[in-house]
């Protein structure tokens, strides 16, 4: 299964594996499921890390290099990801988590997330 991790779930995964959850432990450590990371999820961190929020400390180009080497492909945001996001139902305002649903739309992969408001959207997205 291909399975595309939220932004938090990547920095639990890769800092703080302990906050995952069982079932999202599972499926990261599932060696058939392929694991996923949305360029946008560096750029949230970049963005949220120069604010100076202390969840996002991790350096942007440490955690895509970790992410990468330990096997996870990077998912580029394309136009038909940007467009897709116009499409999505209002339930859930954070403009990055929005494009996280609309790549898993458009791409057919499943996307997990600790998110009550996001895992709302359904259909490919999963709360793990």
């Amino acid at each position: 299964m291909k399975c595309l991790l939220d932004t938090h779930l990547l920095l639990w995964a890769a800092l703080q594996p302990e906050r995952l959850s069982s079932a999202a432990l599972a499926l990261l450590e599932d060696a058939e499921n392929e694991l996923f990371f949305s360029a946008a999820s560096i750029w949230e961190v970049t963005i949220k890390r120069g604010l100076g929020r202390a969840d996002f400390t991790v350096d942007p180009h440490l955690l895509r290099r970790g992410l990468l080497d330990n096997g996870y492909t990077e998912l580029p945001v394309t136009g038909q990801h940007a467009a897709a996001v116009g499409t999505l139902p209002p339930i859930h305002k954070e403009p990055f988590d929005r494009i996280l649903v609309a790549q898993s739309i458009c791409e057919g992969i499943l996307l997990l997330t600790a998110d009550d408001a996001v895992a709302g959207y359904g259909g490919t997205v999963r709360r793990v």
